[in-house]
């Protein structure tokens, strides 16, 4: 089988980690692929490279076609994909009719008509499949196809190199420093949790209004921006605590990235959490905007051992169960079995 992506995300983001994990996890497959892709992420492109698959840059500029369509045009002509696998929206406004099979994935709520020529229509999650078939879209052809997160174990970072005691309590948020991923949310609670660290991982537009609010806060001894990083592995050894304030998810990456490395998880009940944690089975959850509900459910996991053990154990059978490189790798497989018919 072959397959052609096409990707025109942003340089960094959780939709844009999972395209690599993907792409990835179908490598290991009987499947020959290539990539069309934004040049706006080094680590991206050589990550995509490593696998032998041809990669093809380009700009998915909206305002000026011609040059991306061509492009694509002539992978469709040479390497005469059985499916084309348009990675969000942007991507799908280059879509074209051909031989093959198009297909559309959704890690948001986006509108169908994105997807011009696509006949079929993949999403993240359920509800999500719910709105493409609310949108018009044949129930037979929008399909779930859960994403995955697989690590190697890491190797804890020297909390010395962000100026960190070893016997404080670290918080974790894995986030794009942008309005809609509740940040603000997390300082104000921080507050009232006087024996927490917290890490940030992540950039942003953003980012200097959070700085500005730590300062006002009088949170910078115990706040650290990193930046964005691609040592999740590392990051999450080395925390005690996930933590995840979204007021706007989709889905949310960071859940299965918490349960697969036996982290406990704080999350506000923004769609993609709240479809998918359990409270106080598989992690606990805060509605949204809530400081005072967060940093109350902050302080109850630090303190409680026994809810941190729970919490790990039930994720951790969670993520086994669906949310695994090798259950993705049967999920995408079949899925394009299915479509190629």
């Amino acid at each position: 089988m072959k397959i052609l992506h096409a990707m025109a995300g942003d340089s960094v983001g959780g939709a844009e980690t999972f395209f690599v994990d993907a792409v990835e996890a179908i490598a290991e497959t009987d499947t020959e692929q290539r990539v069309i892709t934004r040049a706006n992420n080094p680590h991206k492109i050589a990550t995509i490279k490593k696998h032998g698959i041809l990669v093809e840059e380009a700009s998915f500029n909206k305002n000026w076609k011609f040059t991306t369509a061509a492009k694509m045009k002539k992978h469709i002509k040479e390497f005469k994909p059985d499916i084309v696998h348009h990675w969000m929206g942007r991507a799908g406004m280059f879509s074209q009719a051909g031989d093959h099979v198009n297909i559309g994935w959704y890690g948001g709520y986006y509108k169908p008509s994105r997807f011009k020529h696509c006949k079929y229509h993949v999403a993240v999650t359920q509800d999500i499949v719910d709105h493409i078939v609310r949108e018009g879209v044949p129930k037979e052809h929008a399909f779930l196809l859960h994403i995955y997160a697989e690590f190697e174990k890491g190797n804890p970072i020297d909390r010395e190199e962000f100026d960190t005691p070893d016997d404080a309590p670290l918080l974790l948020s894995l986030s794009r420093l942008h309005t809609k991923k509740g940040l603000d949310v997390l300082l104000e609670a921080m507050k009232s949790v006087p024996d927490a660290y917290l890490w940030i991982a992540g950039s942003g537009s953003l980012e200097q209004e959070l700085k500005t609010q730590m300062k006002e806060l009088k949170l910078e001894d115990r706040v650290r921006f990193l930046g964005w990083r691609n040592d999740r592995e590392a990051l999450l050894a080395t925390c005690d605590v996930c933590v995840f304030p979204s007021r706007y998810e989709p889905f949310g990456a960071v859940v299965i990235e918490a349960w697969g490395t036996e982290k406990p998880l704080i999350a506000a009940k923004a769609a993609g959490p709240k479809a998918y944690v359990k409270h106080e089975e598989n992690g606990l959850l805060v509605e949204i905007d809530d400081v005072e509900g967060l940093a109350s459910s902050i302080n109850r996991m630090i303190g409680d051992k026994a809810l941190q053990a729970e919490l790990v154990n039930n994720g951790l059978r969670a993520y086994q169960e669906g949310f695994t490189r090798e259950v993705f790798k049967n999920n995408v497989m079949d899925l394009y079995d299915r479509v190629r018919l």
